[in-house]
C-alpha cells in the first residue's frame, strides 16, 4: 500500500509530477500552496511507476519543490467531526440546469445562486450501434441554405469549419435562437472570456436562454477544465436525449477541444506525431463525437454541430481532417465569399450532409444537387465571362446559371434576425431550380 501523501517532485506548466501517492485516474488530490496555506485542486490524469501525473482544476497557483500532496479522500475535520469526501464529486444534471451558465466542473457562472445539485446521475456509457435509433427525420435550422442544400437530420453529427473572421460566431447565433430543439446545450471552449458574455447576452434572446444550458470554459482556464467543459456538455445533452428531448448541442469549438488534450499529452510526456499532436488527442475525439447521435429512445435525439478552426484556412489541419472522419457531414464557410460581403459564408460546392438522402424527398436531393451543378458550373467559368470569351448558348446549364445568378446568391443569404423555415427553404429551392437543365 502506498502513502497516504506525496511530495511534489516537478512542475511542467500545468501538470504535476508527484512522488510517493499512487492515484486512479479521475480520482482528485490537493496541492498545498505557497501562500496562505492555500490548497490547490488536482485530477490524476496518468502515471508512469512511481511518479503519478496530476494537473490542477483552476489557475495555476504559486507552488513550491516538495509541497504536500494529500487525497482528496483523506477524511477532514469540519464541524467538530471527521467527514470523508467524495473521491469523483457526481456534477449536476438534469432539467435545474436550463437556463444557467456553469462551467465545467459544475459550478453556476451567472450569479443566479440556487442549488444546482440533484440526484447522482451517471453519464451514459456508449450506446450500441444496433441499438441506436435511426435518423429519418429533418431538423428545421432556420437558416435557409441549411435547410435547403444542406439538410441536416435529427441525430446527425455535423462538422462547421471555418478560419478566423468569416462569420461562424454569427451563423452559430442564427443556429441557437432558430433551430427547432427542445433543448439546446452551448459549449464554449477555449474561446475568448469576452465572447461567452456576449454570446450568452447578445446571440441567445429570451426564449431561447430559456431552453439553454450554457457550459463555459474560456481561454484562461486550465487545459483539465477545457476538456472537462466538452465532456461535461456532452454528457448534460446525452442526459436530456434519454429522457425523450430533441436537443441541439453546440460546441465551439472541436479544435480548442484539441489543443487542451495536445497540452495535456505534451505536458506528461507523449511524443508529437502531427503538427504536435500526440496519439492520444486522435483517439479521443472519436469518444466524444460518439457521445452525440441518438440513442436507443426513438423519442429522443441529439443533434450535434462541431466548430473547427482551419488555421490560415488549412483544410489539411490534422484535426480537421480526423474530425471529417468521424462526422456525419460538413460545412465550410469561405473566407471569399465573406469578403464579398455573403452572409452566412457557406461554401455549398465542398460542404455536403451524409444524412440528407435520407430525410428528405428524392425531389428534393435532386433539386439541391442541380444548385450545387448551376454554382460550380458559374464558379468555374467566371474568368471565361470576365473575359468575354463565353458564347450564351453553348451551354444550357452555364446560360440558365447566368441569368439566375442573382437569385441565387439572394436565395442563399440570410440576415442573422431572419428566420427560414424548413418547408419554405425547400419549397424556394424547388422553384429556384425548376426549368434548370
Amino acid at each position: 500500500m502506498g502513502l497516504a501523501y506525496g511530495r511534489l517532485r516537478c512542475a511542467t506548466g500545468a501538470v504535476l509530477e508527484v512522488d510517493g501517492l499512487p492515484m486512479v485516474i479521475g480520482d482528485r488530490a490537493h496541492v498545498e500552496g505557497a501562500q496562505d496555506k492555500q490548497w490547490l485542486e488536482a485530477e490524476c490524469i496518468g502515471f508512469e511507476a512511481s511518479r503519478t501525473f496530476l494537473m490542477l482544476l483552476d489557475v495555476v497557483q504559486p507552488m513550491a519543490p516538495g509541497a504536500l500532496i494529500l487525497p482528496s479522500s483523506m477524511p477532514r475535520l469540519v464541524d467538530g467531526r471527521y467527514e470523508v469526501p467524495a473521491q469523483r464529486p457526481s456534477l449536476p444534471v438534469g432539467p435545474q440546469l436550463l437556463g444557467r451558465v456553469v462551467d465545467g466542473l459544475g459550478r453556476p457562472l451567472d450569479g443566479l445562486g440556487g442549488d444546482l445539485s440533484g440526484p447522482v446521475v451517471r453519464a451514459a456509457g456508449p450506446v450500441n450501434p444496433l441499438q441506436r435509433a435511426t435518423i429519418v427525420t429533418p431538423l428545421d435550422t432556420g437558416v435557409r441554405a441549411i435547410n435547403a442544400a444542406l439538410t441536416i437530420g435529427k441525430g446527425q453529427r455535423i462538422g462547421l469549419f471555418a478560419g478566423s473572421g468569416v462569420g461562424k460566431s454569427v451563423l452559430l447565433s442564427m443556429l441557437a435562437r432558430n433551430c427547432a430543439a427542445d433543448v439546446l446545450v452551448i459549449a464554449l471552449v477555449g474561446e475568448r472570456s469576452r465572447e461567452v458574455r456576449e454570446f450568452c447576452e447578445e446571440n441567445l434572446d429570451e426564449q431561447a436562454r430559456r431552453r439553454s444550458v450554457v457550459v463555459a470554459a474560456p481561454a484562461d482556464t486550465t487545459a483539465l477544465a477545457r476538456t472537462k467543459a466538452a465532456e461535461y456538455a456532452s454528457d448534460i445533452a446525452g442526459w436530456f436525449r434519454d429522457q425523450g428531448q430533441h436537443v441541439v448541442l453546440i460546441l465551439d469549438s472541436l479544435s480548442r477541444y484539441a489543443m487542451a488534450l495536445r497540452e495535456i499529452g505534451l505536458g506528461m510526456g507523449q511524443p508529437p506525431v502531427a503538427r504536435g499532436y500526440p496519439a492520444s488527442v486522435f483517439s479521443r475525439l472519436p469518444e466524444i463525437v460518439e457521445k452525440a447521435g441518438n440513442g436507443a429512445r426513438p423519442e429522443g435525439s441529439l443533434t450535434a454541430v462541431y466548430t473547427l478552426l482551419l488555421e490560415g484556412d488549412d483544410v489539411h489541419d490534422p484535426v480537421a481532417d480526423a474530425a471529417r472522419g468521424v462526422l456525419d457531414g460538413h460545412v465550410f464557410l469561405s473566407r471569399e465569399l465573406a469578403d464579398a460581403g455573403h452572409y452566412p459564408a457557406i461554401d455549398i460546392e465542398r460542404s455536403i450532409s451524409r444524412v440528407m438522402p435520407r430525410v428528405t424527398t428524392a425531389e428534393h436531393v435532386k433539386a439541391a444537387a442541380k444548385l450545387k451543378a448551376l454554382i460550380s458550373k458559374h464558379t468555374r467559368s467566371r474568368d471565361l465571362m470576365a473575359m468575354g470569351a463565353y458564347v450564351r448558348g453553348t451551354d444550357p446549364q452555364l446560360d440558365f446559371a447566368i441569368k439566375n445568378w442573382d437569385r441565387i446568391r439572394a436565395f442563399l443569404q440570410q440576415d442573422a434576425g431572419e428566420l427560414s423555415q424548413f418547408e419554405l427553404s425547400r419549397d424556394s429551392l424547388l422553384s429556384l431550380v425548376r426549368g434548370a437543365p
